[in-house]
């Protein structure tokens, strides 16, 4: 008896929610006017096993490929280049902020014609520019591909992208972003994930470290995205957001259900509720096989040989059972689903219809 009753307490207490894991300020808040800057430029992949870009079908890559040999002193002009070793790209990379010359950032490496894969290729030198048209880092370096293609006469295998690559530390910094970390207006905290609740934990777990350390309230919420800091005068600002961004709070979670119906994804949050509702879903099936038959003249007749076509319809429907559903809390609403028995298609459909019925107490984001 008491074997089973410590059984039953041990599945209570799997079951029970767990209570929300606090986050530090500085994985859900960034410092407002931090951010990076995006860049991007063209260039050429040379060193490809002939998977490169067809020059007659890509124009662009033959009249960069001359301009490229010209500006190392070799005419080609009046030739006719057949090469498929070399492939026409977009580099693309994020600037971080306040980046100083001489560092190095990754860079990302996108095929724009018609080449079949970028394995083993070599990045040649790149000038990346801003939205402002300055040029701020120049990217070169040997290409990493993940992905891989092989074809044959008869069948193909393509595993992943062939034709977009990385380059780690691919880009040398050669000019810095204006503007320093001391130059800011002001300072405020805005929320990754815009919340009233969670602008006001933040504030309030702010000044009560402020105010034991430094005798001071050092934050308000302005708004459900933006926490407005006060810094102490006798503190410098990055020691002062070293310490904020290490202090903890729980994240007010919203009512949310996501889905994805291209790949069949259902994301449930923590605090989504469903009012009570009886659910049935019908798996109807309709099987449609054409059989042609030929039908042949007699010997010797003037009759001609014709197909004549037959189709065969089959319709059947599965037995579903009613279910109840309900959900004070998300374990309660997962085992009610999953007591319904369902594919992922199918638990789209439902949530989709529950909303309708008005007992879905949150909110339903279809991507």
């Amino acid at each position: 008896m008491m074997r089973r009753l410590l059984s039953l307490l041990l599945t209570a207490l799997a079951l029970w929610p767990a209570p929300a894991a606090a986050t530090r300020i500085k994985d859900i808040a960034s410092l407002q006017g931090v951010r990076d800057n995006q860049i991007v430029g063209y260039g050429l992949v040379t060193g490809l096993q002939s998977t490169g870009d067809t020059l007659r079908n890509a124009q662009f890559t033959e009249q960069s490929l001359q301009s490229m040999l010209d500006r190392l002193g070799i005419n080609v002009r009046d030739q006719r280049l057949r090469t498929r070793n070399v492939a026409a790209v977009m580099v693309t990379a994020n600037l971080p902020a306040y980046v100083e010359p001489g560092s190095r950032v990754d860079v990302s490496v996108n095929s724009m014609g018609d080449a079949t894969s970028l394995r083993g290729g070599t990045l040649l030198m790149t000038p990346l520019s801003g939205g402002d048209g300055q040029v701020y880092a120049v990217a070169q370096g040997a290409l990493v591909v993940s992905g891989f293609s092989a074809t044959g006469q008869a069948e193909s295998l393509v595993s992943g992208v062939a034709t977009a690559a990385r380059i780690p530390n691919g880009a040398l910094v050669e000019r810095a972003v204006a503007g320093t970390f001391n130059e800011l207006p002001g300072m405020a905290l805005e929320l990754k994930n815009p919340d009233f609740r969670t602008a006001v934990l933040i504030s309030d777990a702010i000044n009560a470290y402020t105010l034991q350390k430094y005798g001071k309230r050092a934050a308000s919420p302005r708004d459900y995205r933006t926490v407005v800091l006060s810094r102490p005068g006798h503190v410098g600002r990055t020691r002062f957001m070293a310490e904020i961004g290490e202090l903890q709070v729980q994240p007010d979670i919203p009512a949310k259900v996501v889905i994805d119906q291209r790949t069949g994804t259902v994301v449930i949050g923590r605090n989504v509720q469903v009012s009570t509702v009886a659910v049935t879903h019908g798996d109807l099936t309709v099987r449609i096989t054409e059989t042609p038959q030929v039908s042949q003249p007699a010997p010797f007749s003037d009759g001609q040989t014709t197909v004549v076509p037959r189709t065969d319809i089959e319709a059947g429907e599965r037995m579903a059972r009613l279910a109840i559903v309900s959900g004070p809390d998300l374990q309660t609403l997962i085992r009610g689903l999953n007591n319904v028995g369902m594919k992922p298609t199918d638990v789209i459909a439902i949530l989709q219809a529950v909303k309708t019925a008005g007992a879905l107490q949150a909110e339903l984001v279809i991507q």
